[in-house]
């Protein structure tokens, strides 16, 4: 009688250590989450430091010169990017593969949100005729969050443009169509199958696929930019947007 009531405590014991081990491991994974999700949108957004270097606005390169010193920290960034009255503004970057920025930021540090960059395989002066641009979907809307939401009318409707600052010109971006695709998209993510100075068969099939679009009168010999991110809900599913760019300096 008395081993077995020792057995009991003992056993009383035994659970009350197994509840306690495992609250514990449930608060230390609950601060690792949070600590984990911070980590993951720290830096996501624009910060004062990495704002000094965002070229001013009026269409003049000569009004520029922060880039050029932006791109003497990180000779890899090649521009910057703004959709106007979004989070999307940010310098743009080129690595020696697409997956070189996923996981960095401009200054080359180790950066969960990663960067704003251009496929690898487009020309790193901007001068190809189909430029494409991706960025991280950030729920809080940061990188490219907000590129998801123009696939909703009224968002697509109240947001068409933008600008590209180069190291020696400035673009009026006007956006005039939004797509959903998977990553493996043939036309989409091979932005330099377009011949020099046609994207007529870009422009064809944007136009058979746009969930949103606008008629601004976009030519295959215009410039052409797209800015992907990963969709919502579909492992491999992706939106686009394209925008025009008319160089106005």
């Amino acid at each position: 009688m008395h081993t077995a009531a020792n057995l009991a405590r003992f056993g009383d014991r035994l659970v009350s250590m197994l509840a306690a081990a495992l609250i514990v491991i449930m608060l230390l994974y609950g601060g690792y989450s949070l600590w984990d999700t911070a980590m993951l949108y720290s830096g996501a957004f624009l910060s004062s430091d990495l704002l000094q270097f965002k070229p001013a606005a009026g269409g003049d390169p000569d009004s520029n010169p922060t880039l050029e010193e932006l791109r003497a920290v990180n000779p890899d960034v090649c521009a910057w990017l703004t959709i106007d009255d979004t989070n999307i503004d940010y310098p743009v970057v080129i690595g020696d593969d697409d997956m070189e920025y996923v996981n960095k930021d401009v200054y080359g540090e180790f950066a969960l949100s990663g960067s704003i960059f251009l496929d690898s395989d487009n020309a790193r002066d901007l001068s190809d005729s189909y430029t494409l641009v991706y960025g991280h979907h950030m729920d809080n809307g940061a990188m490219f969050g907000d590129v998801v939401e123009f696939v909703n009318t009224d968002y697509f409707e109240l947001h068409s443009t933008g600008t590209l600052y180069l190291p020696d010109a400035t673009y009026d971006i006007t956006i005039f169509a939004c797509v959903q695709v998977d990553a493996f998209d043939s036309v989409i993510y091979n932005p330099t199958a377009q011949p020099a100075g046609d994207v007529s068969e870009l422009l064809y099939y944007v136009d058979e696929i746009a969930v949103q679009s606008r008629e601004i009168g976009v030519a295959p010999g215009d410039k052409v930019i797209g800015l992907s991110t990963c969709a919502e809900a579909t492992t491999n599913g992706r939106v686009v947007i394209f925008g025009r760019l008319d160089r106005v300096s």
